[in-house]
């Protein structure tokens, strides 16, 4: 009873925490505008160049191809490193002779609750109670709303401080797009970040579909498949699991799977002693493939992935960690080892080359077409993990780890973020950050400010080439969406969309002639979907919840 009332008084204090932060969003509007720094970013930045310098100045003219990508490399190093120290993570600065002039971001929700609801599978695969979640399944949780606001609390003084946008401002029509998945957990991060960003301008959060659905843009599907296609998908993602091919995919999931079972004291669960569950073994994995449905799964990494989802949420709001892992005493790299197993299976379902320009190719085209809209001062568009990792994948990431932060592909809330400035030689460059909340900060509810900012870190790409000063040309940003954008339009010229296979089969049986007697089978599309109790994992959440 008193771990029961101390729960819900925590509850309490987060919603009087909401309030408060909700209005001194309003007050701190009418503040004076911070003075704008070098960086504006704060002090605490993980530097990889000297202090004082920027990274223009540490490069001399006459520097080589050759000492540009060992620099690259260091810098890269640099971000990691971070994690190892109290400073907060952060990529490079970028100079005061570059002039921000648009900002598009393509953000993931912030912390829902699982999205299995009380009675699910999750409650008979551990003794142990959950954290009682301040929302229903899978929807925004209150700390989540708290977190999205400070977010966009942090991302205004930003803009201000590179004045890209005035104090307290409201912008004219067209200035600035809101648009988000019809899911609740997407529609209201959007909104607390509005309320953080703009707190005294009437904000519109676009949704095209109906409200707690999915749509097709936020929708990671598969738009076009035929044999070929499915054959260099699966080749692809063979390739995940190494020499051992798809049987190998989860070979390196032995610890985690064994950390997840005695975390969750599974040999003591319901679904342990009925024989429901009675471990997780590698090597089990079935990946499915079905036009116009997101990429799915079958196996043990599925059913792990989902329990250890909820417990990585768990421990975001459990105050006390060990009650967060029901009693076990875990570091932060046992955390990231029980979420490696999430990130496996959203890497095998979402980022295989073939499959991510196949699944992002709406919000590609959402992204160009806002960096190229010429009225547009800053884009926000909310979705999903899913979301983020196969946009990233389309665009020929190179593969990265995030510092500081349990979730080190596409953490909670995280934001990919395309920023374009004006550069001294009048030229348009970009930078491409990912601006993410530490794992401490989510817990421990700190504020977001200039002196004390977000996470973040600039990932490379394959092929592209940044200047001395850490950006790319914005041309070659433009270029490289193109291109996985031509190369969705190539794929499905020869695979085929879903409405020509909708309608392929009807056509063929028409023409066919009457005393041939039998007719051609139709390709048969699995559309069996998870009971409501046990939904797949999610975007990650994704396969869960039509993508979380």
């Amino acid at each position: 009873m008193k771990k029961n009332n101390r729960k819900q008084g925590r509850n309490v204090m987060a919603f009087l925490m909401l309030t408060v932060l909700m209005i001194t969003t309003v007050l701190s509007g009418c503040s004076a505008a911070a003075p704008k720094t070098e960086a504006g970013t704060g002090s605490t930045v993980q530097e990889a160049v000297p202090a004082g310098e920027t990274a223009q100045d540490a490069v001399p003219a006459e520097e080589t191809a050759e000492d540009a990508a060992t620099e690259e490399a260091a810098e890269q190093v640099s971000q990691t490193e971070a994690a190892a120290t109290d400073e907060i993570p952060q990529a490079p600065d970028v100079s005061d002779d570059y002039t921000l002039k648009k900002v598009v971001v393509l953000s993931r929700h912030n912390i829902r609750a699982p999205l299995s609801g009380e009675g699910s599978f999750l409650s008979t695969a551990t003794p142990h109670t959950w954290f009682q979640w301040t929302a229903d399944t899978s929807q925004l949780s209150l700390r989540g709303g708290i977190l999205e606001t400070m977010m966009g609390q942090y991302f205004r003084k930003w803009l201000e401080n590179e004045e890209l946008i005035p104090e307290n401002y409201q912008p004219e029509d067209g200035e600035v797009r809101f648009y988000a998945n019809a899911k609740q957990r997407t529609q209201a991060t959007a909104r607390y970040f509005a309320s953080g960003m703009l707190p005294v301008a009437i904000v519109d959060i676009e949704r095209h579909a109906d409200y707690d659905t999915m749509d097709e843009t936020f929708t990671p599907k598969l738009h076009f498949l035929n044999d070929a296609f499915e054959k260099t998908a699966m080749e692809e993602i063979a390739a995940f699991g190494g020499d051992k091919g798809l049987e190998g995919l989860d070979s390196q999931m032995t610890d985690a799977y064994a950390l997840l079972e005695d975390v969750l004291d599974l040999q003591d669960s319901e679904a342990y002693k009925n024989g429901e569950l009675t471990g997780f073994t590698p090597g089990n994995i079935q990946i499915k493939l079905n036009l116009d449905e997101e990429p799915g799964m079958e196996g043990d990494l599925k059913t792990s992935t989902q329990l250890a989802d909820a417990l990585v949420l768990q421990y975001y709001e459990e105050e006390d960690p060990k009650e967060a892992a029901f009693g076990h005493d875990l570091t932060m790299e046992d955390w990231q080892t029980l979420d490696s197993i999430k990130e496996l299976y959203s890497k095998i379902l979402f980022t295989s080359d073939s499959v991510a320009v196949n699944v992002a190719q709406p919000l590609l085209v959402e992204i160009k077409n806002e960096l190229q809209e010429e009225n547009r001062r800053f884009t926000f568009l909310c979705g999903h993990d899913s979301n983020v990792a196969s946009v990233l994948a389309a665009m020929g990431v190179e593969e990265y780890s995030l510092p500081g932060t349990v979730e080190r592909d596409t953490p909670i809330g995280v934001k990919l973020v395309f920023e374009v400035y004006e550069g001294p030689d009048q030229q348009d460059y970009c930078r491409i950050r990912l601006v993410y909340q530490t794992t401490q900060q989510i817990r421990e509810l700190e504020p977001l400010d200039l002196d004390t900012p977000p996470a973040s870190f600039a990932p490379d790409f394959r092929g592209m080439e940044k200047n001395a000063d850490g950006l790319y040309l914005l041309e070659d940003v433009y270029t490289r969406i193109q291109e996985a954008l031509d190369l969705y339009d190539t794929l499905s010229l020869t695979a085929g969309s879903a409405e020509e296979a909708a309608t392929a089969a009807p056509a063929a049986e028409e023409a066919a002639p009457a005393e041939a007697g039998t007719e051609a089978p139709a390709r048969e599309e699995e559309t069996e979907e998870a009971p409501e109790e046990e939904p797949a994992p999610e975007e990650t959440e994704e396969a869960v919840d039509d993508a979380a």
